[in-house]
Formats: structure tokens, sequence, C-alpha cells
């Protein structure tokens, strides 16, 4: 017998964690899995799944005033935002015990508290003092803040999903994911938002064009849209809560959201006294096969800060489970993810966006069209759908697929196949539609623009 305690720790319980401790105790491991607060890590507890449910529930604002055109009477519905952070909780609550009962079925120790190095190979927690054989890094992320003065007074997406109320007004503060869901979020559950972000553009790494149009729509929903500004400080007096931007201008609000990114979550780990790299973010330093600087450490997900996206986390998982076990697999590939915003409207992609295309050099073609949905046609509305394709001009093959619009994510999610599987533009149009959709219009595109 060994002097290990164990074949492998794991150090974090969020979806990738769990996934990995799962995967190696039903390879007949022994496995312990190290986790500081609730099981199921950002995803399950601040981030994807509460984040959707309150998605949702903005959602019914649009549903409501569609339906007067199509012969509802127009009701004055209450909405309960008490309710929905109970009902929400109750949730959470079961997918966390989901998460145990999973790793309990796979013969993993489950360990509550706070994991640090103390040397290579041996890990402290709390009083208890543990040595590992291989060691897997899966800590996540958690709010990047600026550095200014009174950042305190504002709050994160994590404390977004406990307020005690929705805010009157809110001044968001970034531009990413975490921003423009929220964004849509509290102005379709009534209050008035002012969206400020310090780049020239909305969702930094999306199709330009698709971003340019979110920003009209945002505003057109009644977002005040703010872009190159950046906020220098924040201070309380009688109005609420004022922010203080580098061009002079000040926001006046009740409340002020910090979505600036998010960083990963290594800093209290030890890692120097494990002889384990990281970045100057922190994130840690992985190969191809997710092994750090020491050949007994293993990293994923958010820690090493690659793709922030909890199926991203899911596939490190696996493929790191099969490095730490010698089995053969392929190298993850991060160019065909797709990706979904969950604002109003939605907004997804899978592939190149045009102007990473061209970066490349690639000589591509374009195919898009701009509609308004059938739905909106009795509804009134004048938000307009977008889909685009990246066509490469040499090869026929699709690279990239975007939307802009309701259902966007499922539909994307169904192109990401096809671009997995290396379909050509031929193919697109080979497929019959199925109408009347808005799916269809990506199988009826024939013009390049």
């Amino acid at each position: 017998m060994d002097n290990f305690d164990y074949d492998l720790l794991v150090i974090g319980g969020g979806s990738g964690g769990v996934r990995a401790a799962r995967l190696s105790g039903e390879r007949g491991a022994r496995v312990a899995l190290v986790e500081a607060t609730a099981l199921g890590g950002t995803c399950v507890n601040a981030g994807c799944i509460p984040k959707k449910f309150f998605a949702y529930a903005a959602g019914y604002a649009d549903e409501f005033a569609d339906a007067v055109g199509y012969g509802w009477g127009r009701a004055a519905p209450a909405f309960n935002w008490a309710k929905l952070v109970a009902a929400k909780d109750v949730e959470i609550a079961r997918l966390n015990g989901v998460y145990e009962r999973v790793l309990k079925k796979a013969g993993v120790e489950i360990i509550f508290g706070r994991a640090a190095f103390e040397a290579p190979q041996r890990v402290a927690i709390g009083p208890r003092s543990l040595r590992a054989r291989q060691v897997l890094i899966a800590t996540g992320g958690a709010p990047l803040l600026p550095d200014i003065p009174g950042c305190e007074l504002a709050f994160t997406s994590d404390a977004a999903f406990h307020l005690p109320a929705v805010p009157a007004k809110v001044l968001i503060i970034g531009g990413g994911y975490v921003a423009t869901e929220f964004a849509s979020i509290f102005s379709g559950l009534g209050a008035a938002v002012v969206l400020a972000h310090r780049g020239p553009r909305l969702l930094k790494g999306f199709d330009h064009e698709l971003t340019a149009r979110l920003a009209t729509a945002l505003a057109a929903r009644g977002i005040e849209v703010m872009a190159g500004v950046e906020p220098t400080a924040l201070e309380r007096d009688a109005s609420g809560i004022v922010t203080q931007m580098q061009d002079g201008r000040r926001v006046a609000a009740p409340a002020v959201m910090l979505a600036t990114g998010r960083a990963p979550v290594t800093q209290r780990l030890g890692l120097d006294r494990a002889g384990i790299d990281c970045a100057p973010s922190g994130a840690v330093r992985v190969d191809e096969r997710f092994r750090t600087s020491q050949p007994w450490a293993f990293a994923i997900g958010d820690a090493i800060d690659r793709l922030q996206l909890t199926p991203v986390a899911l596939a490190e998982a696996g493929a790191a489970v099969a490095a730490i076990f010698a089995e053969n697999a392929r190298p993850l590939d991060y160019a065909r993810v797709p990706r979904a915003v969950f604002c109003r409207p939605t907004l997804a992609s899978v592939g190149l966006s045009e102007e990473q295309a061209r970066a490349a050099g690639t000589p591509i073609r374009i195919f898009r069209q701009p509609f308004r949905p059938l739905l909106s046609r009795l509804s009134g509305r004048t938000e307009e759908t977008l889909v685009k394709l990246v066509v490469d001009a040499s090869t026929d093959h699709v690279l990239g697929a975007h939307m802009l619009g309701p259902e966007a994510p499922e539909i994307i999610q169904g192109l990401a196949v096809a671009l997995t599987a290396g379909a050509t533009k031929a193919d697109f149009d080979a497929t019959l539609a199925i109408h009347p959709t808005a799916a269809e219009e990506f199988v009826t595109l024939r013009k390049p623009v």
C-alpha cells in the first residue's frame, strides 16, 4: 500500500470538478473532492441556471405585450421578485443534492472546506493534511472588481440573485455576457437601466454586425447604452450612488452593478508551495492535456481562463481525466465552441465571426438576412432578427453561423453540429426548410452580400 490518501484529489466542486471526480471514481480510483461552499459551482449557484430563470421571468414582459395583438386583453400582471428568488433557491438546492448523489454513487468522498497546498502533492483542508498521487485544480472564477474608490457600494452578479427587490434604476458597468444579460433582466422586470462599457462595442469576440444591432435593440427597449466610458469613483449621496466617469459624466442611480469580468480563484491555494506556475492573472498554466508545470497536477475550467463556459469546463474535465489515466484523447478544439448570450433579443454564435475570418486572411463569402419575425406581424413589434453565415470562398465550408433574435441559442446549437461535421454552404442549400420558422432562413440564404 502506498502512502497516498487518495489517487486523485479534486479541488473545486463546480461542473468541471464534479465531472472529473465522478469519471475518476467510476474508473475505480480513490477520489476525494473538496468544495468550500455549495456543490455545482458558479453555473448552478450564481451563473447559468439562476440567470436563465431570471431571463425567463423578464421575458414574460414581451409575451404579455405581444399577446394583445393576438386578441388577448391587456392585463396588468403583478411581478413578485421575492417569489421568483424563493423558487430559484428551491431549485438550486435540488441541484446541489443531485451533484452530491452523483458523486457518492461514484464512490467519491466529499470534503467541505477550503483547500491549500502545503507542499507538492500535500493539501490542507482545515486541520486535515492529505496526500494525493494526483491533484486536479477546478476552483472556478469570481467577479473581478475595478480598483476604484467606492467600488464596495456596488454589487456583483453573485449578489444580484439575492437582492431584496428589483431596483427602480440600476447602472450596470461592463459590456460582456453578464452585463448585457442583466441589463435585459432588470429592464424586463421594470427597472430603468443604464449600461456603461469602456469598449467601442458590446460583447467583444462576437460578430461585430450582431453586436452593433444588439446595442440598437437594447436602446429601443429603453436601455441607455453608454460606450467608451469607464468609472473612476463611486460615492453615496442623497440621490443614491453617483458614479464618476472618466469623461467627466456623472451617473446617479440607487443601485450599481459591476460586471467587469471574472478572474480565476487561485490566490489562496498556495500554488507556489506546490511549484505550480500561474499567469499574472492568476490563471494556472497548463499544456494541451491540462497538465500544469508539475507532472502530478492538472487544472481545468475558469481556473485556467481559456473559455469561461460550463460545457467547455465539462469537456476539459473529460480530457484531463483521460490524461490522468494515460488514455488517448484528442486535444480539445476551441474553434467551434457554440456561445449564447441570454439578453433580449438573444444572441448566439458558433465558429468564426466575419472579422476573425478576415483577420486570418481567409477568402470569404458573407450571407446574411435581416427580417421581422412572423410573430411581430400581429404583435406590432418592430425588432428585427438577423441571421448570418461566414463561408470559406475556396472550400465552401461554413466557418461561422450567427444569429440575433428569438430562439437564437436553440437554433445555433443545432447548427453547431453541422459545423463540427464540416458542413458546406452547398449542404445548407440542399437542406429543406421547416416553414414558417426563423431557422429556415439559414437554409434559404442564396446571394452573398
